[in-house]
Protein backbone atom coordinates (compact mmCIF):
# COMPACT_ATOMS: atom_id res chain seq x y z
CA UNK A 1 0.00 0.00 0.00
CA UNK A 2 1.54 3.54 -0.95
CA UNK A 3 0.86 6.37 1.35
CA UNK A 4 -1.50 8.20 -1.12
CA UNK A 5 -4.36 5.34 -0.70
CA UNK A 6 -6.96 6.79 0.92
CA UNK A 7 -6.97 5.18 4.53
CA UNK A 8 -10.46 4.43 4.10
CA UNK A 9 -9.52 1.57 1.55
CA UNK A 10 -6.76 0.41 3.38
CA UNK A 11 -8.24 -2.33 4.82
CA UNK A 12 -10.18 -3.31 1.26
CA UNK A 13 -9.79 -7.20 0.50
CA UNK A 14 -10.54 -7.36 -3.53
CA UNK A 15 -12.37 -9.80 -5.21
CA UNK A 16 -10.42 -12.74 -6.48
CA UNK A 17 -11.41 -14.10 -9.82
CA UNK A 18 -11.11 -17.80 -11.41
CA UNK A 19 -7.77 -18.62 -12.53
CA UNK A 20 -7.52 -17.42 -16.18
CA UNK A 21 -4.23 -20.08 -17.06
CA UNK A 22 -1.80 -19.06 -19.68
CA UNK A 23 0.45 -21.26 -21.92
CA UNK A 24 -1.62 -24.66 -21.35
CA UNK A 25 -3.31 -24.94 -24.15
CA UNK A 26 -4.84 -28.94 -23.19
CA UNK A 27 -6.24 -27.87 -19.79
CA UNK A 28 -10.27 -28.35 -19.61
CA UNK A 29 -11.25 -25.17 -18.20
CA UNK A 30 -14.32 -25.31 -16.13
CA UNK A 31 -13.80 -22.75 -13.49
CA UNK A 32 -14.93 -19.47 -14.35
CA UNK A 33 -18.93 -20.78 -16.23
CA UNK A 34 -17.97 -19.43 -19.86
CA UNK A 35 -20.07 -20.46 -22.81
CA UNK A 36 -18.21 -23.51 -24.25
CA UNK A 37 -19.31 -22.21 -27.60
CA UNK A 38 -18.34 -18.81 -29.41
CA UNK A 39 -20.55 -16.08 -30.22
CA UNK A 40 -23.51 -15.92 -32.75
CA UNK A 41 -22.28 -16.66 -36.14
CA UNK A 42 -24.67 -13.36 -36.89
CA UNK A 43 -22.37 -11.60 -34.32
CA UNK A 44 -19.26 -12.78 -35.51
CA UNK A 45 -20.40 -11.61 -39.41
CA UNK A 46 -21.24 -8.18 -37.99
CA UNK A 47 -18.07 -7.08 -36.77
CA UNK A 48 -16.54 -6.01 -40.42
CA UNK A 49 -13.50 -4.58 -41.46
CA UNK A 50 -15.69 -1.66 -41.35
CA UNK A 51 -16.88 -1.86 -38.08
CA UNK A 52 -13.16 -2.31 -37.01
CA UNK A 53 -11.91 0.53 -38.72
CA UNK A 54 -14.66 2.67 -37.12
CA UNK A 55 -13.15 2.09 -33.55
CA UNK A 56 -11.58 5.59 -34.21
CA UNK A 57 -15.03 6.98 -33.06
CA UNK A 58 -16.38 6.82 -29.72
CA UNK A 59 -19.55 4.44 -29.49
CA UNK A 60 -23.12 5.50 -29.04
CA UNK A 61 -23.33 6.43 -25.39
CA UNK A 62 -27.14 5.74 -25.30
CA UNK A 63 -26.18 2.08 -26.76
CA UNK A 64 -29.76 2.77 -29.37
CA UNK A 65 -29.19 -0.20 -31.39
CA UNK A 66 -28.71 -2.85 -28.18
CA UNK A 67 -31.22 -1.42 -25.85
CA UNK A 68 -33.73 -1.46 -28.46
CA UNK A 69 -32.82 -5.37 -28.99
CA UNK A 70 -33.17 -5.69 -24.93
CA UNK A 71 -36.31 -3.97 -25.23
CA UNK A 72 -37.89 -6.03 -27.59
CA UNK A 73 -36.70 -9.43 -26.05
CA UNK A 74 -37.74 -8.58 -22.77
CA UNK A 75 -40.90 -6.87 -23.64
CA UNK A 76 -40.46 -3.34 -22.20
CA UNK A 77 -39.51 -0.08 -23.29
CA UNK A 78 -36.19 1.53 -23.83
CA UNK A 79 -36.23 3.54 -21.16
CA UNK A 80 -36.50 0.46 -18.53
CA UNK A 81 -32.73 -0.45 -20.07
CA UNK A 82 -29.66 0.55 -19.30
CA UNK A 83 -26.60 -1.23 -20.66
CA UNK A 84 -22.85 -1.46 -18.88
CA UNK A 85 -19.68 -2.87 -19.48
CA UNK A 86 -20.33 -6.42 -17.59
CA UNK A 87 -22.79 -6.56 -14.85
CA UNK A 88 -20.33 -6.13 -12.37
CA UNK A 89 -20.32 -2.29 -13.41
CA UNK A 90 -24.06 -2.14 -13.17
CA UNK A 91 -23.95 -3.51 -9.28
CA UNK A 92 -21.41 -1.00 -8.86
CA UNK A 93 -23.46 1.65 -9.25
CA UNK A 94 -26.39 0.04 -7.58
CA UNK A 95 -23.70 -0.77 -4.33
CA UNK A 96 -22.45 3.04 -4.56
CA UNK A 97 -25.94 4.76 -5.56
CA UNK A 98 -29.03 2.73 -4.33
CA UNK A 99 -28.09 1.37 -0.93
CA UNK A 100 -28.69 4.51 1.54
CA UNK A 101 -29.19 2.21 4.51
CA UNK A 102 -26.81 -0.84 3.29
CA UNK A 103 -27.07 -3.88 1.88
CA UNK A 104 -28.68 -7.24 2.71
CA UNK A 105 -27.39 -10.60 0.61
CA UNK A 106 -26.77 -14.30 2.16
CA UNK A 107 -23.58 -15.74 3.33
CA UNK A 108 -22.54 -17.77 0.58
CA UNK A 109 -23.80 -15.67 -2.95
CA UNK A 110 -21.35 -13.62 -5.53
CA UNK A 111 -18.72 -12.98 -4.01
CA UNK A 112 -18.07 -9.45 -5.50
CA UNK A 113 -21.10 -7.96 -3.37
CA UNK A 114 -18.98 -7.88 -0.02
CA UNK A 115 -16.29 -6.06 -2.08
CA UNK A 116 -18.79 -3.50 -3.46
CA UNK A 117 -19.67 -3.12 0.21
CA UNK A 118 -16.25 -2.30 1.11
CA UNK A 119 -15.48 -0.07 -1.74
CA UNK A 120 -17.72 2.40 -1.77
CA UNK A 121 -18.85 2.15 2.88
CA UNK A 122 -22.30 0.73 2.65
CA UNK A 123 -23.24 -1.34 5.57
CA UNK A 124 -23.79 -5.05 5.02
CA UNK A 125 -26.14 -7.28 6.38
CA UNK A 126 -25.06 -10.91 5.52
CA UNK A 127 -28.27 -12.97 5.84
CA UNK A 128 -27.18 -17.10 6.58
CA UNK A 129 -28.68 -19.78 3.93
CA UNK A 130 -30.74 -22.14 5.39
CA UNK A 131 -28.82 -25.73 5.62
CA UNK A 132 -30.07 -26.57 2.23
CA UNK A 133 -28.63 -23.83 0.59
CA UNK A 134 -31.82 -22.30 -0.31
CA UNK A 135 -33.15 -18.75 0.32
CA UNK A 136 -35.84 -18.02 3.07
CA UNK A 137 -37.50 -14.47 2.41
CA UNK A 138 -38.78 -14.19 5.80
CA UNK A 139 -34.88 -13.99 6.83
CA UNK A 140 -35.44 -10.66 5.15
CA UNK A 141 -38.30 -9.56 6.25
CA UNK A 142 -38.50 -5.91 8.61
CA UNK A 143 -34.85 -5.27 7.38
CA UNK A 144 -34.31 -1.61 5.39
CA UNK A 145 -31.02 -2.47 3.30
CA UNK A 146 -31.28 -3.08 -0.39
CA UNK A 147 -31.51 -6.72 -1.04
CA UNK A 148 -29.38 -8.72 -3.66
CA UNK A 149 -30.35 -11.91 -4.51
CA UNK A 150 -27.94 -13.33 -7.60
CA UNK A 151 -31.23 -16.07 -8.81
CA UNK A 152 -29.94 -18.30 -9.51
CA UNK A 153 -27.73 -18.20 -6.79
CA UNK A 154 -23.99 -18.96 -7.00
CA UNK A 155 -21.89 -20.48 -6.54
CA UNK A 156 -24.83 -22.97 -5.39
CA UNK A 157 -26.71 -22.96 -8.58
CA UNK A 158 -30.07 -22.63 -6.62
CA UNK A 159 -33.14 -20.74 -8.40
CA UNK A 160 -35.65 -19.17 -5.26
CA UNK A 161 -38.87 -19.36 -7.61
CA UNK A 162 -40.89 -16.01 -8.22
CA UNK A 163 -43.00 -16.61 -5.50
CA UNK A 164 -40.26 -16.34 -3.37
CA UNK A 165 -39.14 -13.08 -5.15
CA UNK A 166 -43.01 -11.45 -4.90
CA UNK A 167 -42.68 -11.86 -1.02
CA UNK A 168 -38.91 -10.46 -0.70
CA UNK A 169 -40.71 -7.25 -2.79
CA UNK A 170 -44.25 -7.43 -0.79
CA UNK A 171 -42.44 -7.16 2.21
CA UNK A 172 -41.53 -3.28 1.79
CA UNK A 173 -42.21 -1.51 -1.63
CA UNK A 174 -40.20 1.30 -0.47
CA UNK A 175 -37.08 -1.22 -0.29
CA UNK A 176 -34.87 -1.73 -3.67
CA UNK A 177 -34.62 -5.48 -4.45
CA UNK A 178 -31.69 -5.90 -6.91
CA UNK A 179 -31.99 -9.79 -8.63
CA UNK A 180 -28.44 -10.43 -9.95
CA UNK A 181 -29.91 -13.06 -12.94
CA UNK A 182 -26.32 -13.61 -14.49
CA UNK A 183 -27.50 -17.75 -14.93
CA UNK A 184 -31.58 -17.35 -15.61
CA UNK A 185 -31.20 -18.54 -18.66
CA UNK A 186 -30.71 -21.97 -18.29
CA UNK A 187 -33.84 -23.20 -17.05
CA UNK A 188 -35.14 -20.15 -14.20
CA UNK A 189 -37.75 -17.66 -14.61
CA UNK A 190 -36.78 -14.04 -14.65
CA UNK A 191 -38.00 -11.96 -12.31
CA UNK A 192 -38.19 -9.30 -15.27
CA UNK A 193 -41.92 -10.53 -15.58
CA UNK A 194 -42.59 -8.96 -12.25
CA UNK A 195 -41.73 -5.45 -13.43
CA UNK A 196 -45.18 -4.67 -14.05
CA UNK A 197 -45.96 -5.02 -10.67
CA UNK A 198 -43.45 -3.57 -8.02
CA UNK A 199 -41.72 -0.22 -8.57
CA UNK A 200 -38.87 -1.68 -6.45
CA UNK A 201 -37.46 -4.58 -8.24
CA UNK A 202 -34.06 -4.11 -10.66
CA UNK A 203 -33.35 -6.50 -12.63
CA UNK A 204 -29.58 -7.00 -13.65
CA UNK A 205 -28.57 -9.75 -16.78
CA UNK A 206 -25.19 -10.30 -18.32
CA UNK A 207 -23.97 -11.52 -21.68
CA UNK A 208 -21.27 -13.26 -20.05
CA UNK A 209 -22.87 -17.12 -19.77
CA UNK A 210 -25.79 -17.74 -22.19
CA UNK A 211 -24.67 -15.13 -24.71
CA UNK A 212 -21.06 -16.21 -25.24
CA UNK A 213 -19.95 -13.10 -24.90
CA UNK A 214 -17.73 -13.00 -21.65
CA UNK A 215 -14.54 -11.44 -23.12
CA UNK A 216 -16.80 -8.53 -24.53
CA UNK A 217 -18.19 -7.59 -20.88
CA UNK A 218 -22.03 -6.41 -22.10
CA UNK A 219 -24.65 -6.52 -19.27
CA UNK A 220 -27.92 -4.89 -19.39
CA UNK A 221 -30.69 -3.60 -16.05
CA UNK A 222 -34.26 -3.65 -16.41
CA UNK A 223 -36.39 -1.71 -14.23
CA UNK A 224 -38.95 1.09 -13.84
CA UNK A 225 -38.28 3.99 -16.17
CA UNK A 226 -37.37 6.41 -13.20
CA UNK A 227 -35.19 3.70 -11.23
CA UNK A 228 -33.24 3.27 -15.20
CA UNK A 229 -33.06 6.87 -15.14
CA UNK A 230 -31.05 6.79 -11.73
CA UNK A 231 -28.33 3.66 -12.89
CA UNK A 232 -28.00 5.75 -16.73
CA UNK A 233 -26.87 9.11 -14.45
CA UNK A 234 -24.53 7.49 -12.43
CA UNK A 235 -23.26 5.61 -15.60
CA UNK A 236 -22.95 9.21 -17.17
CA UNK A 237 -21.38 10.60 -13.84
CA UNK A 238 -18.57 7.73 -14.18
CA UNK A 239 -18.52 6.40 -17.94
CA UNK A 240 -20.72 7.05 -20.93
CA UNK A 241 -18.59 5.06 -23.40
CA UNK A 242 -18.20 2.21 -21.03
CA UNK A 243 -19.19 -0.13 -24.30
CA UNK A 244 -16.92 -0.12 -26.86
CA UNK A 245 -18.21 -0.27 -30.62
CA UNK A 246 -17.36 -3.86 -31.13
CA UNK A 247 -18.99 -5.02 -28.35
CA UNK A 248 -22.47 -3.37 -28.86
CA UNK A 249 -22.43 -4.57 -32.69
CA UNK A 250 -21.82 -8.12 -31.36
CA UNK A 251 -24.31 -7.92 -28.41
CA UNK A 252 -27.26 -6.56 -31.07
CA UNK A 253 -26.95 -9.33 -33.19
CA UNK A 254 -26.31 -11.86 -30.27
CA UNK A 255 -29.79 -10.65 -28.75
CA UNK A 256 -31.82 -11.02 -31.91
CA UNK A 257 -30.08 -14.40 -32.97
CA UNK A 258 -32.93 -16.22 -30.67
CA UNK A 259 -32.15 -19.47 -32.38
CA UNK A 260 -28.15 -19.61 -31.93
CA UNK A 261 -28.95 -19.12 -28.14
CA UNK A 262 -31.95 -21.53 -27.56
CA UNK A 263 -29.67 -24.11 -29.30
CA UNK A 264 -26.35 -23.47 -27.15
CA UNK A 265 -28.14 -23.21 -23.89
CA UNK A 266 -30.30 -26.60 -24.42
CA UNK A 267 -27.06 -28.36 -24.87
CA UNK A 268 -25.63 -26.80 -21.83
CA UNK A 269 -28.89 -27.79 -19.73
CA UNK A 270 -28.49 -31.42 -21.56
CA UNK A 271 -24.66 -31.44 -20.86
CA UNK A 272 -25.72 -30.49 -17.09
CA UNK A 273 -28.03 -33.10 -16.18
CA UNK A 274 -25.86 -35.47 -17.37
CA UNK A 275 -23.07 -34.37 -15.47
CA UNK A 276 -25.05 -34.02 -12.28
CA UNK A 277 -26.72 -37.33 -12.55
CA UNK A 278 -23.14 -38.79 -12.61
CA UNK A 279 -22.03 -36.99 -9.99
CA UNK A 280 -24.31 -38.48 -7.83
CA UNK A 281 -24.12 -41.81 -9.42
CA UNK A 282 -20.68 -41.48 -7.73
CA UNK A 283 -21.70 -40.28 -4.12
CA UNK A 284 -21.26 -36.60 -4.76
CA UNK A 285 -24.14 -34.33 -3.07
CA UNK A 286 -25.36 -31.67 -6.44
CA UNK A 287 -28.06 -29.17 -5.37
CA UNK A 288 -30.79 -29.05 -8.37
CA UNK A 289 -29.12 -26.43 -10.29
CA UNK A 290 -30.34 -23.76 -12.76
CA UNK A 291 -27.25 -22.52 -14.02
CA UNK A 292 -24.18 -23.13 -15.97
CA UNK A 293 -22.60 -24.97 -14.00
CA UNK A 294 -23.08 -27.67 -11.10
CA UNK A 295 -22.04 -27.51 -7.30
CA UNK A 296 -20.85 -31.14 -6.11
CA UNK A 297 -20.06 -32.04 -3.23
CA UNK A 298 -18.51 -35.15 -1.21
CA UNK A 299 -17.26 -34.98 2.36
CA UNK A 300 -14.98 -37.77 2.21
CA UNK A 301 -13.00 -36.73 -0.79
CA UNK A 302 -13.14 -32.83 -0.04
CA UNK A 303 -13.27 -29.94 -1.70
CA UNK A 304 -9.26 -29.07 -2.50
CA UNK A 305 -8.31 -32.74 -2.31
CA UNK A 306 -11.09 -33.23 -5.53
CA UNK A 307 -9.94 -29.65 -7.03
CA UNK A 308 -6.42 -31.17 -6.89
CA UNK A 309 -6.66 -33.96 -8.00
CA UNK A 310 -8.69 -32.89 -11.38
CA UNK A 311 -6.19 -30.11 -11.68
CA UNK A 312 -3.29 -32.84 -11.95
CA UNK A 313 -5.93 -34.82 -14.72
CA UNK A 314 -5.94 -31.40 -16.31
CA UNK A 315 -9.23 -29.98 -15.63
CA UNK A 316 -9.58 -26.60 -14.05
CA UNK A 317 -12.71 -26.15 -11.71
CA UNK A 318 -13.98 -23.65 -8.62
CA UNK A 319 -12.46 -24.75 -5.17
CA UNK A 320 -13.82 -21.66 -2.57
CA UNK A 321 -11.95 -22.05 0.90
CA UNK A 322 -15.03 -21.02 3.03
CA UNK A 323 -16.85 -22.11 5.95
CA UNK A 324 -20.11 -24.40 5.24
CA UNK A 325 -18.79 -24.95 1.33
CA UNK A 326 -15.21 -26.77 1.52
CA UNK A 327 -16.14 -29.58 0.85
CA UNK A 328 -17.53 -28.89 -2.71
CA UNK A 329 -16.34 -27.59 -6.28
CA UNK A 330 -18.15 -25.52 -9.17
CA UNK A 331 -17.67 -27.55 -11.86
CA UNK A 332 -18.81 -24.94 -15.50
CA UNK A 333 -20.56 -27.66 -18.17
CA UNK A 334 -18.60 -27.55 -21.14
CA UNK A 335 -19.20 -29.64 -23.96
CA UNK A 336 -20.63 -33.57 -24.10
CA UNK A 337 -17.11 -34.31 -24.50
CA UNK A 338 -15.33 -32.41 -22.05
CA UNK A 339 -18.40 -33.13 -19.29
CA UNK A 340 -17.21 -36.78 -19.90
CA UNK A 341 -13.99 -36.65 -19.64
CA UNK A 342 -14.19 -35.32 -16.24
CA UNK A 343 -17.04 -37.97 -14.86
CA UNK A 344 -14.14 -40.25 -15.86
CA UNK A 345 -11.63 -38.37 -14.23
CA UNK A 346 -14.19 -38.46 -10.99
CA UNK A 347 -14.34 -42.74 -11.30
CA UNK A 348 -10.69 -42.51 -11.29
CA UNK A 349 -10.46 -40.34 -8.33
CA UNK A 350 -12.62 -41.96 -5.91
CA UNK A 351 -12.77 -45.29 -7.54
CA UNK A 352 -16.25 -47.08 -8.13
CA UNK A 353 -16.22 -48.44 -4.97
CA UNK A 354 -16.00 -45.39 -3.11
CA UNK A 355 -12.66 -45.66 -1.47
CA UNK A 356 -10.82 -42.42 -2.03
CA UNK A 357 -7.10 -43.34 -3.99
Amino acid sequence: MSRFLDKKLAGLTPYVPGEQPKGIEDLIKLNTNESPFPPSPKAVAAVTEEAVKDLRLYPDPECTGLTAAIAEALNVSADQVATGNGSDELLAFCFHGLCPDGAAFPDITYGFYPVFCEMFGAKSTVIPLKEDFTVDPKDYAGLKETVFLANPNAPTGIFLPLDGVRELLSQDPDRLVVVDEAYVDFGAESAAALLGEYENLLVVRTFSKSRQLAGARLAFAVGSSELIADVKTMKFSFNPYSANRIALIAGEQTMRDTEYFDRCRAEIIENREYTADSLRRLGFHVPESKTNFVFAGNPELGGRRYYEALRDRGILVRYFDKDRIRDYVRITIGTKKQMETLVRATEEIIGMGGSIR
